[in-house]
């Protein structure tokens, strides 16, 4: 932990991961070092400084389960969290609107108790552990050590749990937690005599959801869950007897688990209710700013060194320059602080606002001007800022995860002897690395690293969300791959991506405006020969019949029954893929008023089928 003599300073977010993956790995292991309440929020930190880092988008691994491998049928995801009644009540708007959509009027909830153990899946065969969500390890011998399955075997997810009252009557004493000893009994080569007495006793369950619902379950509407979640809380405590981590709420119509659909890290529909961390007051005695990878300037409150949970604090978050003016940040405000895990604090809430506010106007790293976006402050200097720069390749190397050695000191010397782009870096050679101060070993280290990267398999949406486009992370890039493969995305338009699910209008422009000016450099470097695993095409979507299906139809010309975008949706929606493009590919060419003479040119040179926009119509009511 990075600290300048006792006081805290924020670590880098390398620093912040790596935490992360330390506390990860003892929480699995059975020997937690911080609170879930901790990690959660220093999983927030990271989101809030790097929203596309890997980390946040796969499952958090557990650590050397022994057991061959096995790949799960279905991801096996985390939960989203929600600390407030604030989060809970935007979890339930979402569900409530995705309902309205489907024209379901009152959505239910389903709240059930949120086990402590360690989560399996067993298909009646095989007992697999979590592992990294898609493949876990076969454990199925804790069957045969003492673990009892709950139900009967084949039940699908739960998790592998003590019961709460032997646990404290025979070894509160002992192990600090029932899921210590759960771990240690089925990672062990060799039950050690206490747990061996406890699975020969019988409190050591696999106790699958479906059971656990039998148990202990609230069901009703989103405002009744919003209002009353402290008292459904307490009610459903008392009927568990496993060590619990707060409650699990999620919508219960199939048809809403469908609209909203899963990240790659947690499904939409669902959420944690979880418990708050520690909190102390101290002073705001100044404000830093530091620029992000996208522009956004982050401001950092330097405040009285603070004693909160055994850590003296003098740095904390605050998420915007929106918060500091509304919330009226300044020296002199006194503040309520929140402590997040080991590392990372955040600003709880305003006691006293500061006499004076006052924000910054320039770039803290190139000194241009900054523009608002909604509550943040923006450098737009994208292609010239230092800071967006080097964050930028530093975000390639983290989400590609295939190049050893580029870490922040050396991106640094880059970008300052003028290698400030993956196009110029990936021609580097080992002179122009000497040239930059490195050792002759390290520059041929870096070499190797960018040609091993080129020849090491990458999913093709972890290449694409390497760019650092913004809305388009890791499970985004999925969505979009499995509907249009990569090289198709140079002439995207933002009606092609709003006929994705979970894709907005605002979204939408923003991604394909993006695509277009990164593409250059995306095909460049597919051109370098990346070995690209490409996204399955969505398989789940029903085939649809009629004369349209599968043909490629191009609009061109002012439409008088709607707007191009309508007709195109409707041309989609009968299994039709519309392109914005004349090619030798198109069967269909649909003129409205004034059509593109230049269009029309190419397509009648291209033998293209050609008509009209009444015809159109006729052929639609056909």
């Amino acid at each position: 932990m990075p600290k300048q003599g006792n006081l805290f300073t924020t670590p880098s977010i390398d620093q912040l991961v790596l935490k992360l993956k330390q506390y990860n790995k003892a929480y699995r292991l059975g020997a937690p070092e911080i609170s879930d309440r901790d990690y959660d929020d220093l999983i927030e930190e990271l989101r809030r400084r790097d929203e596309h880092h890997p980390y946040l988008h796969t499952v958090e691994p557990e650590s050397n389960i022994k057991g061959d491998s096995v790949k799960h049928r279905k991801p096996m995801l985390s939960l989203e969290k929600a600390y407030t009644v604030d989060q809970l009540q935007r979890f339930v708007d979402r569900v409530e609107k995705a309902a309205a959509d489907l024209n379901i009027i009152t959505p239910l909830f389903r709240v059930t108790p949120k086990l402590d153990g360690m989560a399996g899946v067993d298909d009646g065969h095989t007992l697999a552990s979590r592992g990294n969500g898609l493949i876990g390890s076969n454990i199925t011998h804790i069957f045969d050590r003492g673990v009892i399955p709950i139900g009967g075997r084949g039940l699908g997810l739960g998790e592998i749990v003590m019961s709460l009252s032997y646990f404290n009557q025979h070894f509160a004493g002992e192990f600090t937690h029932p899921r210590n000893m759960v771990t240690g009994s089925v990672n062990a080569d060799e039950v050690k005599p206490g747990p061996a007495r406890a699975l020969e006793a019988g409190p050591v369950h696999f106790v699958p959801y479906s059971e656990l619902a039998k148990q202990a379950t609230w069901v009703g509407d989103g405002k009744t869950l919003v209002a009353e979640m402290e008292k459904i809380t307490q009610d459903l405590l008392s009927k568990v007897d496993y060590p619990l981590d707060g409650m699990v709420a999620e919508a219960i119509e199939p048809a809403i688990h469908a609209a909203m659909g899963s990240t790659a890290h947690h499904n939409r529909w669902q959420i944690a209710i979880k418990t708050r961390g520690e909190t102390a007051e101290t002073i705001i005695e100044e404000i830093g700013w530091q620029t992000g990878r996208t522009g956004a300037i982050t401001p950092v409150l330097r405040v009285r060194p603070t004693l909160l949970s055994g850590a003296t604090i003098s740095n904390v978050t605050a998420h915007h320059a929106g918060m500091v003016r509304d919330k009226r940040l300044g020296t002199g405000a006194k503040i309520i602080i929140i402590r997040s895990g080991e590392v990372i604090p955040k600003l709880e809430s305003v006691v006293e606002p500061a006499r004076h506010t006052s924000l910054i106007e320039s770039c803290p790293s190139c000194n241009s001007p900054l523009h608002w976006d909604n509550d943040f402050l923006r450098c737009k200097n994208h292609n010239h800022c230092p800071a967006q720069t080097e964050t930028g390749i530093r975000h390639w190397f983290r989400i590609t995860g295939s190049a050893d050695g580029f870490g922040p000191k050396t991106i640094e010397k880059m970008v300052a002897g003028g290698f400030g782009d993956l196009k110029s870096i990936y021609s580097m050679t080992i002179n122009d690395f000497l040239g930059l101060g490195l050792g002759e070993k390290q520059s041929e280290n870096l070499i190797q690293a960018m040609m091993d990267s080129t020849k090491t398999p990458i999913e093709d949406a972890r290449f694409l969300a390497a760019f650092g486009i913004p809305n388009l992370g890791i499970g985004d890039s999925r969505k979009l791959l499995a509907v249009h493969p990569i090289a198709n995305l140079g002439e995207i338009r933002e009606f092609d991506l709003r006929s994705i699910k979970g894709f907005g209008e605002k979204t939408s422009k923003g991604i394909s405006d993006a695509l277009r000016l990164k593409w250059p450099l995306i095909s460049h470097m597919m051109a370098l020969g990346f070995v690209l695993e490409a996204t399955p095409i969505n398989s789940d979507q029903p085939e649809i019949e009629s004369p349209f299906a599968g043909k490629k139809i191009m609009f061109t010309g002012k439409m008088s029954s709607g707007s191009r975008s309508e007709m195109q949706a409707k041309a989609r929606a009968l299994g039709a893929q519309t392109l914005s493009g004349i090619s030798s590919k198109l069967d269909l060419l649909v003129i409205g008023e004034k059509p593109s003479p230049g269009k029309l040119s190419k397509g009648e040179a291209l033998n293209i089928e050609i008509i009209t926009e009444a015809e159109w119509l006729e052929r639609l009511e056909g």
